[in-house]
């Protein structure tokens, strides 16, 4: 076969692993969207994933693509990055995701796959490729997401019982079942809008790097969009049960109004680090939000010890993914 030919062929398995990985994203990350609604019984748990995948797609209408130009160009300089580099992102971030979906801890697709092609990178040049610009600001928000996502779930908790307080519970929680259903579907459009493109953005680096697209273009081809946010969205729609247990009812018990000012305030975080171009994990932002509404009702109302070891999980992330992101270019380059 025509060595032309091979290196297409390769490409469309790398391509179809990085839906895969993509799909494994709505799949891991469903619980982000959907926890909250069903823990609260707004929506049954088949409802809830049909809604939040619907949302996901949506989200190719209203965000431009700055995250995938941050994954795509502003990690490592394309220039060095090759089939094999690829390859050991995605199997770092896809080995990653499995693990953490097995153990049920709600873990970042995120900075799986933003560990991966670091590790990967590093595997084949160092460090020298990096660009540290863009791997600051997305690791600097491993901290600020959730903090944001906190300090809003926390006031608009407070600002809302405030509103509230001269109503009826049973009111309150009626309006709230209502509400609950735009907010849900904000989260579930923030988190389509920010997650699928890093999947837009790394399939852009493979088709950068294998000499189909231009490091020049100002976005990648329209069938890469498309190919991502359908995957994104069908991934959602089957769901990490394990995991919608661990956020939705491990964390704190949340009712209506809490599930709706923990939404509220996870959409806002996601809306605002996506205009700025950050592959945040919706996974530390909802998680930072739920916790902010379950303290402002009483600090024993969060079971902190769930909440540490998913705070370990976040911080293993990105360098456990880089190191089998690592191994599998090794892998890939003694092997092919």
């Amino acid at each position: 076969m025509d060595p032309i030919q091979i290196s297409f062929w390769v490409v469309a398995l790398l391509v179809l692993l990085a839906l895969v990985f993509d799909f494994m994203n709505g799949f891991h990350d469903a619980a982000n969207s959907i926890a909250t609604v069903v823990s609260t019984g707004v929506l049954k748990p088949q409802q809830a994933v049909l809604f939040a995948a619907f949302f996901n797609v949506v989200a190719i209408m209203v965000f431009q693509l700055k995250v995938a130009a941050t994954v795509g160009k502003g990690i490592v300089d394309p220039s060095v990055v090759d089939l094999h580099v690829i390859f050991g992102a995605l199997v770092g971030a896809i080995v990653w995701n499995v693990v953490t979906w097995f153990y049920g801890i709600p873990s970042s697709s995120s900075h799986a796959l933003i560990g991966g092609i670091v590790g990967a990178t590093m595997a084949k040049a160092g460090a020298g490729p990096l660009v540290w610009s863009g791997v600051l600001k997305t690791v600097l928000f491993i901290v600020v997401s959730p903090t944001l996502g906190f300090l809003l779930g926390s006031l608009l908790m407070v600002a809302v019982s405030w509103i509230c307080r001269r109503s009826s519970p049973l009111r309150v929680d009626n309006w709230f079942r209502r509400l609950q259903l735009v907010s849900a579907g904000l989260y579930s459009l923030g988190h389509g809008g920010n997650d699928a493109q890093k999947t837009i953005g790394i399939i852009w680096l493979l088709l950068i790097s294998s000499g189909y697209a231009k490091a020049g273009d100002s976005m990648p081809p329209y069938w890469v969009i498309w190919s991502c946010y359908l995957a994104i969205g069908m991934g959602t729609m089957f769901g990490g049960w394990r995991i919608v247990q661990t956020m939705g009812q491990r964390l704190t018990k949340l009712k209506p109004v809490g599930g709706f000012c923990a939404e509220t305030g996870g959409a806002m975080t996601l809306f605002f680090a996506t205009s700025l171009g950050v592959p945040v994990s919706t996974t530390h932002t909802i998680t930072g939000a739920i916790v902010g509404v379950g303290s402002t009702q009483r600090a024993s109302a969060v079971r902190w010890g769930v909440a540490g070891n998913i705070v370990w999980a976040w911080i293993l992330t990105i360098p456990a993914a880089a190191l089998v992101a690592a191994l599998s270019y090794w892998l890939s380059e003694l092997l092919f």
